[in-house]
């Protein structure tokens, strides 16, 4: 399958950004995704999927037989995203909020409990970026946000989800290839994808006697709406060239790793990190 190749137009949006504005759109998975009961009869909840990877996750999740899905929204943007896992036959809760906020979290898991009666997969996908070219234009606020965001809304879904989860059941983190070869002018989102990579391996080990696996799915360039919406023109338009593909990933080609980890295919694999960068070491 062909994918879109730069150079793209020099586009640029507002925060949080649009898939519906992004030339050319993202892929992820409408119509190309065929799934093969991996997660029959799971319920699964999955954060940030009003787009991008956590759209590309639930359709791949819906299609996979995944029983319910719990969508956390960082917006009540997130019709789309529902309308391809209810097409998929799929149940699906979408509730709106900031994974900032610690009260969202603990009530998104009793939520999703009340509607499914039973938790197996969470998806920590939620994130935050800005990009700036100097530490000084990085404000308090932003750096608190940025971490709120991408490291405690993690924590506080976890602490709630924990008590929940049978053996068996798997956590899922979005870190990045930042975590390990940090964009300086992603100071704070690559900090934090640092971060995430050590909570998922020292979590992992805390919840091997429950038989909770626990792994994290590290994105290279990824054709998002983050992308447009963070980054100049001048780097959107060039996105993705630095990777021996010499494109971006489609959203849709990260969904693959997101179901081997929540699937009974992963059984053996906890505390990893399986990167999707399109070529591009992690160093």
């Amino acid at each position: 399958m062909a994918h879109p190749k730069p150079p793209f137009s020099g586009q640029q949006q507002e925060r949080p950004g649009s898939t519906d504005k992004m030339k050319p759109r993202p892929d992820h998975g409408e119509h190309s995704y065929r799934g093969n009961s991996k997660l029959n009869g799971r319920v699964a909840l999955i954060t940030g999927a009003d787009s991008g990877i956590g759209r590309a996750v639930a359709i791949a999740f819906a299609r996979e037989g995944a029983r319910g899905r719990v969508l956390f929204l960082r917006r009540s943007g997130g019709g789309e995203t529902a309308h391809w896992v209810e097409k998929a036959g799929r149940r699906v809760l979408t509730i709106a909020g900031d994974a900032a906020d610690p009260a969202h979290c603990g009530g998104l898991i009793d939520r999703a409990l009340q509607v499914f009666g039973r938790l197996d997969v969470l998806v920590n996908n939620a994130a935050f970026q800005a990009t700036h070219e100097s530490i000084e234009e990085i404000t308090d606020e932003e750096w608190d946000h940025t971490f709120r965001t991408n490291v405690y809304s993690m924590f506080n879904l976890v602490k709630a989800a924990v008590p929940h989860l049978k053996p068996g059941s798997a956590i899922v983190n979005t870190a990045s290839i930042n975590s390990k070869s940090p964009s300086p002018e992603l100071l704070a989102y690559a900090t934090t994808k640092g971060e995430i990579a050590n909570f998922t391996v020292g979590l992992a080990q805390l919840l091997t006697d429950k038989g909770i696996r626990v792994n994290c799915v590290a994105p290279g360039p990824i054709w998002t709406p983050l992308i447009p919406s963070t980054m100049p023109p001048e780097k959107v338009a060039h996105f993705g060239e630095n990777t021996p593909l010499k494109r971006p990933g489609q959203p849709a080609e990260l969904a693959p790793a997101y179901v081997l980890l929540a699937s009974d295919g992963g059984s053996y694999i906890s505390g990893a990190m399986i990167p999707v960068t399109g070529g591009r070491p992690m160093l």
